[in-house]
């Protein structure tokens, strides 16, 4: 079944430019991820959405996206309340609507 991850961040002051141009130079081949987007979501806010064949590639998968966490961490700030600098959450699609 299709699963889905959404993880938000927000950037340092200055660093939204740079959070972009790593993601595009990382162009991630994950097994499994059909299609990742970032959105910007406001100042210095911004959301990646993934797709994903189901929910064990995505499980499969979360060492290598720490890994490319580690690549551009410094350009976040801390969320607040204890969450660091991301926001993730997943899980499977029980609606698609179009």
């Amino acid at each position: 079944m299709t699963a889905m991850n959404v993880v938000r961040f927000r950037t340092k002051p200055g660093r939204e430019a740079d959070f972009i141009e790593a993601h595009r130079r990382m162009n991630p081949k994950l097994d499994g991820m059909r299609h990742a987007r970032i959105v910007k979501t406001g100042d210095r806010t911004f959301c990646l959405v993934g797709e994903w064949d189901d929910l064990d590639h995505l499980a499969a998968a979360r060492p290598e996206m720490i890994g490319m966490l580690d690549g551009f961490r410094d350009m976040l700030e801390d969320l607040g309340g204890g969450l660091g600098v991301t926001d993730p959450v997943s899980g499977e699609v029980v609606l698609e609507l179009r």
